[in-house]
């Protein structure tokens, strides 16, 4: 009895474990079969299209952001004639800065002055005056002018100014047009003059700037301005006129408008209007700056009362407000008009 239970005890064990080998075999083969075969693609690459924005620095007579390196030269102050038979001038639209003042006859001239864009040429170019010293001496840069009374030569011979004088020029700088008649014609090698002395150093920044023109004083704080009339003589007169499109005042004078030689008109993006005290040194009008006086300052169509002053003669002209607070001009160019307060007179129309 014993031998037999042994007998079927022993075969009823057998098909449990030929089950218990066959079902690891099964799931083995299924997961095989499951598992994909590698690929043998190149996995895919990115590459990156970022460009590193080109270094810049802040042009110091107009706040611009200019390519890094772009300015490292002096300013250009030029005596520019703006009788009517020497318009339209040449590079006057290419200016930082422009100074207009009272000359003899009622009629103006400007001290011009470039230095983030220096043109070839510029011009015509016309004699000096007792003023002149006063608004280029702060540039600590290069001057040209045709020529004028020895005192005022000498004068700005002081200043330590570069100077190339067209009476007395055997270098070459200087030409005449002939595109307009002498003594209207006197042309100066503009980027000529500045290779020659690139040692010379840039000029300090002059004036505050806001980064952008939403951001300047009087399109913030200012009255809502489209016109501006200025007039330095009965024989004088100047008109502004804010253009949105162009972000800028486009310039009159004399009732028509004011044209660069490539025929487009004269703008401004920030116009500076100071009343001065004109004195007169034997027969020829001397505007008083080194002094204080009533101001206006224009930008965005919008205009704020303001006070000029300037302390010495190498002092640049300091704008501040009514709380006396210093006005800060639009990143761009800036004309300055200085009115006589007794022949002169300023207009502003809503």
């Amino acid at each position: 009895m014993t031998t037999k239970k042994s007998s079927r005890s022993s075969r009823s064990h057998r098909p449990l474990g030929l089950l218990l080998l066959v079902v690891p075999a099964l799931l083995s083969s299924g997961c095989a079969a499951s598992t994909p075969a590698p690929s043998s693609a190149p996995a895919e690459t990115w590459t990156s299209t970022y460009t590193a924005s080109e270094a810049t620095e802040m042009a110091p007579l107009t706040g611009l952001a200019l390519a890094e390196g772009s300015l490292a030269h002096p300013s250009l102050a030029a005596k520019i004639d703006n009788h009517s038979a020497a318009r339209p001038q040449v590079a006057i639209d290419q200016t930082d800065l422009v100074f207009e003042e009272l000359v003899e006859g009622g009629i103006t001239r400007y001290v011009a002055v470039w230095q983030s864009n220096i043109p070839d040429a510029l011009g015509p170019v016309r004699s000096i005056r007792p003023m002149d010293p006063d608004i280029i001496a702060p540039f600590g840069g290069l001057v040209a002018y045709s020529g004028g009374q020895q005192r005022f030569v000498d004068a700005m011979n002081a200043t330590g100014q570069v100077s190339a004088i067209f009476d007395y020029d055997t270098t070459g700088l200087f030409s005449r047009s002939s595109a307009t008649a002498a003594p209207h014609n006197v042309i100066l090698a503009a980027s000529e003059f500045v290779n020659r002395n690139a040692e010379v150093a840039p000029p300090a920044q002059q004036y505050a700037y806001a980064a952008t023109l939403a951001d300047a004083s009087a399109s913030v704080d200012g009255t809502p301005i489209s016109v501006i009339n200025t007039r330095f003589s009965t024989a004088s007169g100047r008109s502004w006129t804010w253009n949105a499109e162009a972000s800028a005042y486009l310039r009159a004078q004399d009732g028509t408008p004011d044209l660069s030689a490539a025929g487009v008109q004269l703008k401004a993006t920030n116009l500076v209007v100071l009343r001065v005290n004109v004195t007169v040194d034997q027969s020829i009008p001397k505007t008083e700056l080194i002094a204080s006086g009533e101001a206006s300052v224009s930008t965005g169509g919008k205009s704020v009362t303001a006070t000029w002053s300037k302390g010495s003669q190498t002092a640049p002209i300091r704008l501040v407000d009514g709380n006396g607070v210093t006005i800060r001009l639009a990143p761009g160019n800036t004309w300055f008009q200085l009115v006589p307060n007794d022949t002169g007179s300023v207009e502003l129309v809503p």
